[in-house]
């Protein structure tokens, strides 16, 4: 017998609610009966199942970083960073037989009062520091530009006439013979010229005018060898242009009888007979010792 009317409106409105309801959670979360035990245990897994070993492993890196990192407390203060790098200048005996230092350890200690101090007046004896330790190391381009930095950067120091006097020494250092390039033998003269200059009664200016004189006869002296160069040559003109440059610039050197005699037989090769009588003659009178003076003589007994 079918079932009576109202128990089938009963049953379809029972399967049109748990329709609506499956409809509804696959709306907002898809498909559950989809969801599979395997697809459930992975996700579990990949929260809960990271691999432990690896975590501790980043925890102990991280902290162990953490404790290399310097921190402001492990700087030492610039006094006794300064007092450390005298000691190291002064260096230690080897097997009692000479003394070692260890410039670049002294150059580093030195840097790091300029780096973390830099407004103290430790700063500025380190800057000084550090180009004295390049100087003594006989790296003089290092120590120029640490000298000249020092000039630049604190030019009412009363230690700018030491720095001035050392950047002419370093370049003086670095001369070659007077038959080659005297580049560095002209900046030495003019870093010695700002000294004079500058600080005409400073004690390094003493010591500057003694090296002036030295740095001017070089230069007159290699003048003479280009003059030289000429001559041997026959090339009159050339030579007498670069005699009467040291007479001229370089006057007092004790060159004076040497250039005026050399500048007689240029002018006498230039049939300019006159006038290299009277260079001989002012050779004769007032250089009669030199060498140069008796030649003169000769020159001038030929011509009468």
């Amino acid at each position: 017998m079918p079932p009576p009317p109202i128990q089938i409106a009963a049953s379809r409105r029972k399967n049109a609610e748990a329709d609506s309801t499956r409809g509804a959670a696959r709306a907002v979360g898809g498909d559950c009966s989809r969801r599979t035990p395997s697809n459930r245990r992975f996700r579990a897994g990949s929260r809960a199942g990271f691999p432990i070993g690896l975590l501790i492993a980043l925890l102990v890196l991280s902290q162990g970083c953490a404790e290399k990192q310097p921190t402001f407390e492990e700087i030492k203060p610039a006094d006794e960073l300064y007092a450390e790098g005298l000691e190291i200048l002064e260096g230690r005996r080897i097997l009692g037989l000479f003394n070692y230092v260890n410039y670049d350890q002294a150059i580093e200690t030195f840097q790091s009062i300029i780096d973390n101090y830099p407004y103290s007046e430790f700063e500025e004896k380190a800057l000084l520091k550090i180009a004295d330790a390049y100087f003594a190391d006989h790296r003089y381009e290092e120590a120029l530009a640490y000298y000249q930095d020092f000039v630049d950067l604190h030019p009412r120091h009363e230690n700018v006439p030491y720095a001035l006097l050392r950047i002419a020494q370093c370049h003086f250092n670095q001369i070659e013979s007077i038959d080659r390039d005297q580049t560095e033998t002209r900046r030495a003269t003019e870093a010695l010229e700002t000294l004079i200059r500058r600080f005409p009664y400073a004690p390094e200016t003493r010591e500057g005018e003694r090296m002036m004189i030295e740095l001017r006869t070089r230069l007159a002296l290699n003048m003479i060898h280009i003059a030289d160069f000429y001559l041997d040559r026959t090339h009159w003109q050339s030579a007498a242009v670069r005699y009467r440059r040291v007479l001229d610039e370089y006057p007092g050197l004790g060159l004076d009888a040497r250039a005026l005699y050399r500048l007689g037989l240029c002018m006498e090769n230039m049939h300019r007979e006159d006038e290299a009588l009277r260079l001989y003659h002012v050779v004769v009178e007032n250089y009669a010792d030199s060498p140069a003076a008796k030649r003169a003589r000769a020159r001038i007994a030929r011509a009468d």
